[in-house]
C-alpha cells in the first residue's frame, strides 16, 4: 500500500504566510522561506504555495517567493495561484517549482490541463477544486471561494483526471481554517470517482482528523496549515500517530 502523504501548505499574501478562516480574515502566519526550511527538517511529504490574491489581483504567483522556498527544500514544492497561461506555470517551474496548481484558470479554460500535462507530464499538474456544500452535492467555487462556478465537484474531478490532471487538490470552504475536521464525505465522493490521487484540505485540527480523512475520506495525502504553522503539532508526532493505527506513512530515518 503506498504510503500516505502529509502536506503542509503556505497560503501567501504580498510575501507572506497568512491563514483565515472560510477563505476570509487572513492573518500573517509567518515568513514563507523560514517556514519552508522548518517543514523541510520535520518532516512534512510535499509542501504547496498557495498565491491567494493572485488571481483576483490578476498576476502571476510571486516568482521570488517561490525561489526563496524552493532554495530551502529538499522534497516537493507545488505552486498555485495565478497560473492561468503556460507561461504562467513555466515561470513557475523556472523558479523552482516541482508542480503547478491550477483552479480559476483551469475552470475558465479546460483545455490548459492537457497543454500543461503534455509539457510537463501529468505528475506535475495539480487541479485545485474549492467545494461548497450545496444540498446533496458539493459546487464549485473559483477565485479563491468567491465566484460560483456552476459546476459539481465529482463530475469536474472527472473531466479534469480525464484532460490529464495528475493529482487532485480537493478543499472544503465550509471547513476551511475551522479546525472542525476534514470534509470526508466529499473527499470520499471525489476519491471514489477517480483514480488519480487526491489531497483533502480544509478543516484539520486533531491527529484523529487526518485518521479519519485517510481511512473514511479515502484520501491519498492530506493538507493542513495553520496547525503546522503555529508548531501546536509535530509532524513526527502525527505519523507515529497515524503508523500506530495502521495508516501508511513515511517516517524519517
Amino acid at each position: 500500500m503506498l504510503s500516505k502523504r502529509i502536506i503542509a501548505c503556505l497560503d501567501v499574501r504580498n510575501g507572506s504566510v497568512v491563514k483565515g478562516i472560510n477563505f476570509e480574515g487572513l492573518r500573517r502566519a509567518g515568513d514563507p522561506a523560514e517556514l519552508a526550511a522548518r517543514y523541510n527538517v520535520e518532516g512534512i511529504d510535499e509542501l504547496v504555495i498557495l498565491d491567494v490574491t493572485a488571481t483576483i489581483e490578476g498576476r502571476r504567483a510571486l516568482e521570488e517567493t517561490i525561489r526563496e522556498v524552493s532554495s530551502r527544500l529538499f522534497i516537493p514544492l507545488a505552486v498555485g495561484g495565478g497560473i492561468r497561461s503556460e507561461a504562467d506555470a513555466a515561470a513557475a517551474v523556472n523558479a523552482g517549482a516541482d508542480k503547478v496548481s491550477v483552479n480559476s484558470a483551469a475552470l475558465a479554460d479546460p483545455s490548459l490541463i492537457t497543454t500543461l500535462a503534455e509539457r510537463y507530464g501529468s505528475q506535475a499538474v495539480v487541479v485545485a477544486i474549492d467545494a461548497k456544500q450545496n444540498g446533496d452535492r458539493f459546487d464549485v467555487y473559483a477565485r479563491s471561494g468567491q465566484v460560483a462556478a456552476d459546476r459539481d465537484a465529482v463530475a469536474w474531478a472527472i473531466e479534469a483526471e480525464q484532460r490529464g490532471a495528475g493529482e487532485i487538490l480537493l478543499t472544503s470552504i465550509d471547513r476551511d481554517g475551522t479546525r472542525a475536521g476534514f470534509d470526508c464525505e466529499l473527499t470520499a465522493a471525489v476519491s471514489g470517482a477517480v483514480a488519480i490521487p487526491v489531497i483533502a484540505s480544509g478543516g484539520a485540527g486533531t491527529f484523529d482528523h487526518f485518521f479519519d480523512v485517510f481511512t473514511a475520506g479515502k484520501a491519498d495525502a492530506a493538507l493542513a496549515a495553520s496547525i503546522f504553522h503555529y508548531s501546536e503539532h509535530a509532524v513526527a508526532d502525527l505519523k507515529q500517530f497515524l503508523q500506530t493505527r495502521g495508516v501508511p506513512v513515511r517516517l524519517e530515518g
